[in-house]
């Protein structure tokens, strides 16, 4: 025999208190042998579900008395036992809790039981093995051995019921998110084709260099009306309109559309350099492309953004006669492509704010989570799945590189909104 001291218990709930622990629990550990031949995290277990049973029998001895002993006062009695599941490592594995009963025949729950009952922890385990690229068939084959431990709630249905209530959670906690206290400066928005499903994505970078992705959007095309339910939701969720804003976007004209008509002068477009890099290359042959792509860095590297928009349209110029799709490619949006430049951004803030890097590294990872799935039911499906992914890049978040120069993007768009206000003003 062993005597192993008082555990702590790690758990969400709060419905254990320390009078919940016994001061000392006993075990026999010759009982365990062979779990130690399993290893040592199957050896674990048995230990954990030998206290297991040493919490349920303390909390019985408080509630029912000293067992085998006479009390007149006593308020509830033993009711023998039944078998129930707890919660160990992404399953569920049997066993036996004692029943107590009020002296007026009402069952007593034991505290105990519903801490390691719950069933959160089980639909976290599911939820994170899935967004990692487990299928619900080879879902058992993920879990750690536990020894001879029989394991419930692995079955393809059960995984799949667990992953479908857990991301309807990051969903609903991805939507009722309030914005009303994030001092967001900058925006990204960008489009995700997924099983013939649109989805508009936002992600915003605060004041610290923080991003934060902000909700999202489904549709089947990435059209005007889409873009406005989007910005819509994000404003019914607490986002301030009159706050100047520098807007990220790759070049789409709805979701430019849906910017100025939401938030007009107060927001500030850039449109996404390698965006723009790739559309004009697209119209050139294989041996100029390096040519025009080297001509093209040197502008957007130049300093003064009048300077940098003359090489810009002296290369359309160029271009215009051999290639004029390259041309008026250059030439569509050309000025936004230099509102960084305008801004006066340099350094590792300017690299941040050039294109829609960002936001394309969080679809990345949501594109590589959505990848493993072979059927897409509907568009429902296609949302749950993305809001998801969408939380779970958020736990890799870095703050943005340059976010100590934050405030000098604020200040530079304060600069610009009160010019633009200057000029309404006087003409």
């Amino acid at each position: 025999m062993t005597t192993i001291p008082r555990p702590r218990l790690v758990s969400r709930s709060t419905d254990l208190a320390a009078e919940d622990m016994p001061e000392q629990v006993t075990i026999a550990l010759r009982e365990l042998a062979g779990a130690a031949k399993e290893g040592l995290l199957a050896f674990s277990v048995g230990i954990g579900l030998a206290v297991l049973d040493e919490l349920f029998e303390a909390e019985v001895g408080r509630l029912a008395g000293p067992k085998g002993k006479h009390d007149p006062d006593r308020r509830a009695y033993r009711h023998g036992h039944e078998p129930r599941q707890v919660t160990l490592g992404g399953r569920r594995v049997p066993v036996y809790k004692p029943r107590v009963c009020s002296v007026d025949a009402e069952e007593i729950e034991l505290r105990t039981f519903r801490t390691f009952a719950t069933r959160d922890l089980l639909t976290e385990a599911a939820l994170g093995r899935m967004l990692a690229g487990l299928s619900t068939r080879r879902y058992s084959a993920g879990l750690e051995p536990v020894g001879t431990v029989e394991a419930r709630a692995t079955s393809k249905s059960a995984i799949s019921h667990r992953f479908i209530q857990g991301t309807e959670q990051k969903l609903a906690e991805l939507f009722g998110r309030d914005l009303s206290q994030l001092d967001l400066v900058a925006m990204f928005i960008d489009g995700v084709e997924i099983a013939e499903h649109c989805v508009v994505v936002a992600l915003g970078v605060d004041a610290d260099g923080r991003k934060h992705p902000l909700g999202l959007w489904e549709g089947t095309t990435e059209n005007k009306t889409i873009c406005n339910a989007l910005l819509g939701n994000l404003i019914e969720r607490g986002l301030h309109v009159e706050q100047p804003r520098l807007f990220v976007i790759d070049g789409g004209k709805a979701i430019r559309a849906a910017v100025m008509s939401t938030f007009g002068t107060y927001a500030v477009i850039h449109r996404c350099r390698e965006h723009k890099r790739r559309n004009v290359l697209e119209h050139l042959p294989q041996t100029e492309r390096m040519f025009v792509s080297r001509k093209l860095n040197k502008a957007w590297s130049e300093p003064d953004a009048r300077r940098a928009e003359a090489q810009l349209r002296a290369l359309a110029k160029h271009l215009e006669t051999q290639h004029p799709g390259a041309a008026a490619s250059l030439l569509e949006g050309l000025e936004e492509t230099l509102t960084v430049t305008r801004l006066g951004l340099s350094g590792s803030l300017l690299d941040t704010f050039k294109s829609t890097n960002p936001i394309e590294s969080m679809n990345s990872i949501a594109r590589t989570v959505t990848g493993n799935v072979k059927r897409w039911k509907n568009g429902k499906m296609v949302v749950r799945w993305m809001a998801a992914a969408l939380l779970d890049a958020e736990k890799r978040f870095r703050r943005v590189k340059g976010y100590r120069d934050m405030p000098m993007l604020r200040v530079a768009l304060h600069r610009h909104y009160q010019g633009l206000e200057s000029t309404r003003r006087s003409a």
